[in-house]
């Protein structure tokens, strides 16, 4: 029986940081992956550059594939508005990273490895169990890989457990933590490109962003090095769980091969995988730890992904080192505050602008997406220097004037 501090299970962003962070503490530490590093993970793997600020030691060029400075904006994939984050001569220029969570999971992974972390992959976990002071954690091989074989098992204990394997994991319930979850639903393809070829507006550079296609959603295009990550995402689903909704499917798959005619991107349907995957969206404040302290949950397992722009790496980051933070300090009876000191002002204004933004989203299109500020706007946002609470009231509210105006306007000209 091996035994460690604590245990991670899941890989990705939140559990690798988490890792990381723990065992730079001193703690022993296992971190758990269910897939053999490096793997595919289907997300659009766009990140505000702030990111660089819980990475320290690993250079950008390492994982990241482009860096965007503009956005192009459409309605119904025309109205089109290309916007710059920056103005000219900007003091403090923004942009936003595009990375391949392959490779970006797996530099954070091994980074883990490095500071300690006793990583090992390809072990699916199966279940997770208090017993006294230790939660016993058991887990079982798939494809052979290293010193273990398929259906070889994995049996060690912790003090602590840190779920980090999202919305599909087990840890959330066997812990009996967030029993009532919205899930929204997002599908993406990953698709090859040769710069210079398609819509004149395809650039390394250029982060695409369509608005119409998607009813209570939006569907995206963001540059990678050598392919586009075409996707849709619906948002603000009609039921809490939309993972049963087999319509919304069918809108986003559709809403991705319009974009990329759109762009003028020669494709053939029957050639293209789909990945769809859910988006557990944050819904309000809840429990995210076991009254015990044995059991954490971070990231997507957590529900932090943002319900207004649908983002969450920044977010699994950050929850990952504050969970580490609290089990280092033996303050897991803390942590649920601490998250929601952190996050929950500013993702329950984020869920109230959703709710009128994917309500009325050709308005909001007209007279709040096309401002030339929305896209500096929207990156601040992205990169935590500005507050969803903070701005919530003044963009609807200068919404409404703009429509105002607007119906003003058009009924004075029809009188002349």
């Amino acid at each position: 029986m091996l035994n460690y501090d604590l245990i991670v299970c899941g890989a990705g962003p939140a559990g690798a940081i988490a890792a990381t962070s723990a065992a730079q503490a001193g703690l022993k530490v296992a971190l758990l992956e269910k897939h053999i590093l490096p793997r595919h993970k289907t997300c659009g793997g766009g990140t505000p550059m702030v990111m660089q600020a819980f990475l320290r030691d690993l250079v950008p060029a390492a994982f990241v594939e482009a860096t965007v400075l503009s956005m192009r904006h459409t309605w119904n994939f025309g109205d089109p508005y290309l916007a710059n984050i920056n103005a000219p001569g900007a003091e403090h220029p923004l942009s936003l990273w595009m990375v391949q969570r392959s490779l970006f999971d797996n530099a954070l992974a091994q980074r883990a490895a490095q500071a300690g972390a006793d990583l090992r992959d390809g072990l699916a976990v199966r279940s997770i169990v208090v017993e006294g002071d230790r939660v016993r954690v058991s887990a079982q091989a798939g494809k052979a890989h290293g010193t273990l074989s398929k259906g070889d098992a994995f049996i060690a204990t912790a003090r602590t457990v840190i779920g980090a394997d999202g919305a599909n994991g087990i840890t959330a319930n066997a812990a009996n933590l967030r029993q009532k979850r919205s899930i929204a639903l997002g599908m993406e393809v990953e698709f090859p490109h040769e710069w210079g070829t398609g819509h004149p507006d395809l650039r390394p550079d250029v982060a695409h962003l369509e608005y119409g296609a998607v009813k209570r959603g939006y569907a995206w295009v963001f540059p990678k090095a050598e392919h586009l990550n075409i996707g849709a995402g619906l948002f603000r689903p009609t039921r809490q769980d939309a993972r049963g909704d087999r319509q919304a499917g069918n809108e986003l798959r559709q809403a991705i091969l319009h974009y990329l005619e759109a762009l003028q991107i020669p494709h053939d349907p029957t050639q293209m995988r789909f990945h769809a995957h859910p988006l557990p969206l944050w819904s309000g404040k809840e429990q995210l730890h076991t009254r015990d302290g044995r059991i954490l949950l971070i990231g997507d397992a957590a529900g932090l992904i943002n319900p207004f722009f649908g983002d969450g790496l920044l977010h699994a980051v950050k929850s990952g080192a504050i969970a580490a933070e609290c089990v280092a300090e033996n303050a897991v009876e803390r942590y649920s505050d601490r998250i929601h000191a952190e996050f929950a002002a500013n993702f329950d204004a984020a869920l109230n602008l959703a709710r009128f933004f994917y309500q009325y989203p050709g308005v909001c299109y007209k007279y709040g997406v096309k401002n030339p500020k929305a896209a500096r706007l929207a990156t601040e946002l992205l990169c935590g220097e500005l507050s969803f609470n903070s701005v919530f009231g003044r963009a609807v509210n200068r919404i409404r004037r703009s429509m105002t105006d607007g119906f003003l306007g058009h009924s004075a000209s029809s009188e002349v």
